[in-house]
């Protein structure tokens, strides 16, 4: 998991192959304003999820997990919380919906870190994560990227 602000983007663009145009969509689109849904950034390799999802409580939070998919999330508007714990730690599987590329695990979250706008979250297939956190509704661009 990688926490920080998009203004540092620079440090982690060479971390993976595609983080570089992830990163550029980010920093030159009109984030507040994109029509919510899927835009395409390099097909199924990059796209763009521009989401509004009304924030829950964490003490229901359930963690997810991608094993093709990278998530990037960043918040454009609103705070948000969100939940993380390491893959390799868990134990209770509810089971991975391949078509999907998403699994839910019963473990709760070993930590919750604040995610404010103009910040970032990088979740990896190794990291469990429970996002959209937190009180009122938040605007948030989740950036998937080819593991």
């Amino acid at each position: 998991m990688i926490l920080d602000s998009l203004s540092n983007a620079r440090y982690y663009e060479n971390a993976h192959p595609l983080f570089a145009k992830a990163f550029k969509f980010l920093q030159e689109s009109p984030l507040a304003t994109l029509a919510l849904g899927r835009i395409d950034i390099q097909g199924d390799d990059v796209f763009a999820l521009v989401q509004e999802p009304e924030g829950k409580d964490i003490v229901g939070a359930k963690l997810e997990v991608h094993r093709r998919y990278i998530d990037l999330q960043m918040i454009v508007s609103g705070d948000e919380v969100m939940g993380w714990a390491p893959l390799s730690g868990l134990g209770h599987d509810l089971g991975f919906n391949e078509e999907k590329d998403c699994g839910f695990w019963s473990d709760k979250p070993m930590a919750f870190y604040p995610v404010r706008p103009g910040c970032f979250a990088i979740f990896f297939p190794e990291d469990a994560h429970a996002p959209n956190c937190g009180k009122g509704k938040s605007r948030k661009i989740v950036v998937k990227i080819k593991a």
